[in-house]
């Protein structure tokens, strides 16, 4: 009979963090989701029969407070995210900061939460939602591109602390994921550039061999692979899901 995990997912109020809820909840898991908005995290809970709470990733004390509701977690999902696009010379500090709280240092406060725990227990999984902007540079996308570089390293950093004791720390690389963060980004370039959504849509597209976006569901189903027993090998590593483009 399978173990019933706990599976803590940040950023689970919409979009990929909502379908890996779904998809770790089917399997029986126990979910708890984390999001900076109530409505959404306690809409997903409700859904899957979990437990929504809310948290700013960036803060120390509300990552303390949330981990301390949870209790012990065995497989962390670091996926809260955010995501703007400027030219580097107009990219003020207060985005870059956000950037590195939200996406880098939340992921490292969270970590540190279950750590200990994993190690103790001689198993987890911690699971960080990257990007192929974490493999690859991209214009317009300075503070995005370093932010997920970091969450990389630390992913490699982690894997090989925490590898000897039975906890596995790996990245999972999407390029653009068709979910609400990628119809913002869309909607950010046609206020700029005042092209059609389609244009964007289209240019985007264009950028991977496949010429498409990808699905929350390939990027879930990426996570609950990681997170299997036979993934137990796979460590310190950063999966793509690009559709070859970067080998392009």
């Amino acid at each position: 009979m399978a173990i019933r995990r706990h599976v803590l997912i940040t950023g689970g109020g919409r979009g990929i963090g909502a379908e890996m809820a779904r998809r770790f909840a089917a399997l029986g898991d126990r979910i708890t989701v984390l999001s900076r908005s109530r409505d959404e995290v306690e809409r997903v809970a409700d859904e899957v029969g979990g437990y929504g709470i809310r948290c700013d990733v960036g803060e120390p004390a509300s990552v303390e407070a949330a981990f301390m509701a949870a209790g012990p977690v065995d497989v962390l999902i670091n996926n809260a995210g955010v995501a703007r696009s400027s030219p580097v010379l107009k990219t003020d500090v207060r985005v870059w900061e956000e950037h590195l709280k939200v996406n880098l240092t939340g992921s490292f406060l969270c970590s540190l939460k279950v750590l200990p725990g994993m190690a103790s227990r001689g198993r987890g999984r911690i699971i960080n939602v990257a990007s192929v902007a974490g493999l690859k540079g991209y214009p317009y996308l300075a503070a995005y591109c370093a932010s997920k570089h970091g969450l990389i390293g630390l992913t490699r950093a982690l894997a090989a602390e925490y590898g000897g004791q039975g906890v596995t720390v790996n990245a999972i690389c999407p390029g653009y994921v068709d979910s609400q963060m990628l119809t913002q980004a869309i909607q950010n370039i046609v206020d700029k550039t005042g092209r059609s959504a389609d244009e964007v849509r289209v240019e985007l597209e264009s950028q991977t061999p496949q010429n498409r976006f990808f699905d929350v569901g390939e990027v879930a189903a990426m996570a609950v692979f990681l997170a299997s027993e036979e993934a137990r090998g796979v460590n310190g590593q950063a999966m793509t899901i690009c559709g070859g483009a970067l080998n392009s």
